[in-house]
Formats: C-alpha cells, structure tokens, sequence
C-alpha cells in the first residue's frame, strides 16, 4: 500500500496511518481509495478480534481533502462513472463506521473537505489545540459541495439551521471553535498526547455507534417537515438566490442534498448527495473555479510570476510617503504582518490620522476577541509617524500613495530618494500613470516599481506589480516577495497607461455609463451586472470611485497621448460623464452620483436620471445588457494580452476577479472566454460590434486563438 500503514498494537488497536509516499499531503486519490478499501477487508476479517481503530496522519496536515487534478478531469461523458466510485469509497467509509468497534480520528494538522469529512465518520474526534489548524469543508468555494458524506453528517450532528453555514460558506473553524460547536470531542496540547489519547478513549468505548445510527434518533433543531424548520425552509431558497444571483450552482445544490436527505433514511441520503456531487463535478463552473482559485492561485503564490534569480531578504522597514486612506491600509498591511513602517504626511497631524486607521482596526479585533491589548501595543509600535524623509534613511522599500498627480509624484519620489540607500526599492502605488514615465524623476530607475494596491487596502487581497522598462529582476523579485510577505496575492504586468487592471475596470464603469446614455433603465444596468456576476454596478462603482477621479484620468490620458503624438478616441460614456460633473453630481464623497444617499435610508438611484438621459423606445434585452458587460472586459483583457502588458494567463484570471471582481463563476476573464467556446465567443462579438460598436470588434490574438480553436491557457496548465 502506498497511502495507508496498518498499525496493530498488543492490545488489538488498529492505526491507519495516512501516510501518501508520492506527496506531501495525503488526498482521496485512486490510490488512497484502492488501500481504503483493502484495509477496511482487512479489519472486517480481523472484527472479532479488534479493540478499535485509529485514523491518523504521518504528514503536517492530516488530510488535504479531494484529487483536484481527477476531478477537473471528468467530464459529463464520465458521469455515471464517477459517481460509482464516489459510492464504492463512502460504502467503504460506511463499513467503517458500522464495524461494530469505536473509531477514532486524532487529528494532528489541518483537515479539509474529504479529510474533515474521514473525520465526521469517526465516533469520536480528538484534536490539536494548535491555532493553525483549519477544519471544515471549503468546497462550495470551488463551485463544489462536500460528496463523501460531509452533508448528510454533518446535518445530522448539527441540525440543518447549524449545519448551513459551515457547508454553504465554506466556514473553517479552528480546533477551539470546532470543540464549542461539539465537532470535536477532545482537545490535546502536543502532538505525542493524540495517540494515548485516542487509545484511552477507545478502552473506555468497546462498543460505539454513530447517534443517528441508534434507534429513536432525531435530527437537532428538527426535521424539514416540523412547522419551525418548515417554515424557514420555506424562503431559504429565495434568499440564497438573492445571494448567488443564480450564478452559482454549489450553494443551490448544497441546499437541496441537505434538505432531501434530512428527510430520508442515511445510505439513501449519502446517494443523493453523491447525485448532487456529480452534478457539480462535472458542470463547467466548478472546472473553472477549481482551475483559477486552486490551481492558477497556487502556481502564482509558488513564484509563478517572479523572476528565476536567488532569493531576497524580507523587507523589515518600509516608507510610507502620504497618510491618506490608501497610506493607511498599506501601513495596517504592512505592520499586521510584522513589518516596521514610516508613515510620512506633509503635516503630523496627517500622519497620525493615517496611524490612527491601524488603531480603529485594532479595536474593533480587539471586541471580537481577535486580538490582545498587547497586540494592539506592540503593532502601534511598528509605525512611525513624520513629515521628514529624513526618518525614511533604513527603509528597505519606499511606497508612494499621494494623488495622481505627476508632478506631485516626481516631487516625492526625489525627496524620499535622497535619503535612501542604493539598494532601497521605490514604489508607486500609481493606479494609471506608466510606472516608466514616473521613474524618470528617479536617480536609480533599475530600482523603480510600480505596487498597485486596492482599496481598501488592509482588506483586498491583490497587489498588482508593475514592471518600468528600466525595472531590474532583483527589484522585481523582492517586490514580489514583499507582497507575499504581507500575506497578499501578487500579479505581475509591464508598464502601458491604466497597466491592466485599471484598463480592464475602465472598460466596465464606461460600458455602463454608455448603457445609461442609449437610455438603458439604470436599475436594469446595475440588476444586470449583479445577475452576470459582478459584485457591484457599474453606476454604483463610478460613484465610489467619484465621477471627478474619472474626468481627471481622461484628461490626464487627452494630455498625455497629444504629447505623444496620438489622438484620444472619444468613448460614447464621455459625454454622459461630463454631463454629470455639469449637474454637479460628482459622486457619493460629494453627497450624490447616480444615486442618492440619504442619511437615515439606503442608496437609491437619482430619481432624475431619466430626465437626463431619456428612456429608449424599446428597453434592452438583460442578455446583451450582461454580455456586453462582460465581453468589454474579456477583450480588453486579450488586448493587454496582445501587447504584452499581461504574460500570464494565471496573472489575467486572477487579477481580474481579485482586483475588479470579475464575475468569479467564470474563473477570471480569460477562462469566461474559453468556457463560453473561443469560437462562439468569437462570433458574439462580432454580433455586438455590429448592434453597438467598434470596441467589441475582437482583437487580432483573439482571431489567431479562434482559428486554431486553442483556450487561453499557460505551458504549465492542469486543464
């Protein structure tokens, strides 16, 4: 066997030792199932002599969960298939489970997915207090449900109210949460006390079942059919459609495997949930969040990206030049993960309203019991407020996040350069201006980078990483690195104006604007985004950005393309922008856009909207109303492609669903074309640039793709 030791001691414990030869991590492969069923022949024959058994894992983790390789694999030809060995491995754990002898699962690392649910099958559960560890099932983050028996357990341990969120959110729990919702049955401080501990446990149990294995079970908080549950379950499928929008088949799935089989016996339950499982396995969202959430994201934080040369040192001390609320998130980021910072303002008062964000945040952990009055001491102590670039003398990296001024940014960049040592990196947080263009008022331009965070930048999760024309690996690489170290996703692009992410969100906010000035009805543009996907309106994003912000960017862009010889093309949005800013409708920091916001009600588009921008005969169809919201930011995302301001499609799939939400059913943007049919693609857009303009026309890359009929994918793909 190549995945499980069989351990038996003097006194008749079995240990399965879950210890894969070919990996790091044990997972339910082919492999792991053949031993899993020859182990559980094995005890079955040897019953009469057993005290009990033991699961335990040899690796870090206990269990990684799924072959996600397999299963991104099968496809609907394969259905009926797969879903017999998803049957064959839960008769199996079933056996198991039933074997008349107590069950034990010692947890000593991480169990997710199949992993916690090996666990579920067990009488009893012993874990590591170690904070570190997660246990749960993530799977509906990748479009996936729990299919070796996770659902039908664990509604069964809980109740269906308790069990929802931990299997349609995805919710891990550390080992203590796990104990005070009875998950857990016993905490143990070191790793040499699970053994004894699981053994003693097992002289004390001869004989264990499951509790909805004894007779007059019930399921906690009440069957489907009694009026209290009966009545909830009654909207919870209008509110999780509310949620998903439709786009996501998991949660929906989730929902049904857990209600049906509350209301069966438990092998006919673990069937249904195998149904559902297949269903999702072989539907093409999963393959595409499986794709990017797993696979693309893993090969990016492994250093896809980053250039091949030798590591570099951690960055312990860090600049921060402007105290605003951009300043303030990077300085949280930085500090929360250990990094010393200056926070430099023009004013001390500036400053130490920037620190004073880090401050807010701490207190708000600190009442959820996240952190300690000690915690909130020691990272305050991090950052240092100033107005003198003299204090940024032992900075490793110097960020700048003053306003998109040009002049402004070369002003700073030479004051806070002159203190610096040569091998300190400069960075810009720069959202639009070329990074090669700001470098030219640096001494060291090799040492010039562009670091684009988003806002809020304590929370969003992506860095975008410009490369100048003059940026050296070195200072590539230990950008890189320091992104990854303040535990946040690193895409790297080269230099163009908006690079990529702000080009490709560019493209959404004025497909919506010009939406709005054809006399598309404003609540169907924002219900059409939301139903393609998208986290927010395009007219509800132009109003948090401000309308101003985006008049600045266009004219910086006139002023910048006439200086080059170029001519700006006018965008059908620009007019209706420019009216906008006449009416003096600004944006939400200037008390209203295109919506309205009052101080005791929520949001609510500006009444006088269609005023302005008068109605259309005949109201658009939410199929154009979602495609050309999507499709203007998968062409725009080719285009990036085509001049090589993207080099990877991993860097595409992921900057555009972490960086702008990009619908994330899709798997990114590029992948939204390949799991649509490059070729059908294609001819949609075509369809589009005929009804409503040249920039749907497709890109000379995207026509070579379609003719070779080949997706978008890097050498390095899995699928």
């Amino acid at each position: 066997m190549t995945s499980i030791r069989y351990e038996k001691t003097s006194d008749h414990i079995v240990h399965l030792v879950m210890d894969r030869q070919d990996g790091s991590t044990n997972i339910m492969d082919a492999a792991f199932q053949q031993d899993f069923h020859a182990v559980i022949d094995r005890l079955e024959a040897e019953k009469e002599s057993l005290a009990g058994v033991i699961l335990r894992s040899a690796k870090k983790t206990f269990f990684a969960g799924g072959d996600l390789k397999a299963l991104i694999q099968v496809g609907a030809e394969q259905g009926d298939m797969f879903f017999r060995s998803v049957e064959a491995m839960k008769a199996d754990m079933r056996r198991l489970e039933t074997l008349g002898v107590p069950v034990v699962a010692a947890i000593n690392g991480t169990a997710l997915g199949g992993g916690w649910e090996l666990c579920l099958m067990c009488h009893h559960r012993i874990a590591l207090a170690d904070d570190s560890i997660r246990l749960g099932l993530p799977e509906v983050t990748l479009g996936l449900l729990p299919g070796a028996g996770g659902i039908v357990r664990t509604v069964r341990l809980l109740g269906l109210e308790a069990a929802f969120p931990l299997l349609m959110e995805g919710k891990q729990l550390r080992p203590a949460a796990a104990y005070q919702r009875g998950l857990i049955h016993t905490l143990v401080e070191t790793d040499d006390q699970l053994p004894g501990g699981a053994e003693a446990w097992i002289r004390q149990h001869a004989k264990s079942v499951q509790p909805w294995d004894e007779k007059g079970y019930r399921i906690p908080g009440g069957a489907p059919s009694t009026p209290r549950m009966a009545q909830k379950l009654a909207i919870a499928p209008a509110m999780l459609k509310e949620k998903t929008k439709g786009c996501y088949p998991a949660p929906e799935a989730i929902l049904s495997a857990a209600v049906e089989g509350a209301q069966v016996d438990f092998d006919t339950a673990t069937r249904i949930e195998s149904r559902w499982f297949t269903r999702m396995v072989t539907g093409q969202v999963s393959k595409n969040m499986i794709g990017t959430f797993w696979f693309q994201l893993n090969a990016i934080k492994a250093g896809g990206s980053r250039p091949d040369i030798a590591g570099t040192e951690s960055v312990k001390k860090v600049g921060i030049l402007g105290a605003g609320m951009m300043g303030a998130g990077i300085a949280w980021a930085c500090a929360s993960r250990g990094i010393d910072v200056v926070l430099k303002d023009v004013s001390f008062e500036q400053a130490e309203k920037g620190k004073a964000y880090s401050t807010q945040l701490l207190d708000k952990r600190l009442k959820r019991k996240q952190a300690t009055e000690t915690d909130k001491v020691s990272m305050l102590e991090r950052i240092q407020t100033t107005t003198s670039a003299e204090d940024l003398a032992d900075c490793d990296l110097v960020i700048e996040a003053v306003f998109e001024d040009r002049a402004l940014k070369a002003s700073v960049t030479r004051e806070a350069e002159a203190a610096l040592t040569a091998s300190s990196v400069f960075a810009s947080n720069t959202s639009t201006l070329p990074i090669s263009g700001l470098a030219e008022a640096s001494v060291r331009p090799a040492n010039f980078i562009g670091l684009h965070f988003f806002s809020p930048a304590d929370k969003m999760p992506l860095v975008e990483i410009i490369r100048g024309q003059q940026t050296s690996d070195e200072t590539l690489a230990k950008a890189f690195d320091f992104v990854l170290q303040i535990n946040k996703t690193p895409i790297v692009v080269n230099d163009s104006r908006g690079f990529f992410t702000s080009r490709v969100f560019g493209t959404f906010t004025n497909e919506g604007i010009a939406m709005l000035a054809e006399g598309v009805a404003p609540a169907a543009i924002e219900n059409g985004a939301l139903l393609a996907g998208m986290p927010v309106g395009p007219l509800a994003i132009c109003d948090e950005v401000s309308l101003t912000l985006i008049g600045r960017i266009r004219n910086q862009a006139i002023q910048d393309l006439k200086a080059e010889g170029k001519t700006y093309q006018d965008h059908p949005a620009d007019a209706a922008v420019d009216r906008m800013l006449g009416l003096g409708r600004e944006g939400r920091a200037a008390g209203g856009g295109f919506y309205d916001y009052p101080d005791k009600s929520q949001k609510h588009l500006w009444p006088a909207l269609t005023e302005y921008f008068a109605p259309a005969d005949e109201d658009m169809s939410l199929r154009d109303i979602k495609d050309r919201l999507l499709f203007i930011q998968a062409l725009e995302t080719v285009r990036c492609l085509e001049e090589g301001v993207l080099s990877s499609i991993r860097d595409a799939n992921i900057g555009s669903i972490f960086g702008i939400g990009f619908a994330a059913w899709t798997g990114g943007a590029l992948q939204f074309i390949n799991q649509y049919g490059i070729r059908d693609f294609v001819t949609r857009s075509q369809a589009l640039a005929e009804q409503f303009g040249e920039r749907f026309t497709p890109p000379a890359l995207l026509l070579e793709q379609a003719a070779k009929d080949a997706p978008f994918k890097d050498l390095d793909s899995v699928y």
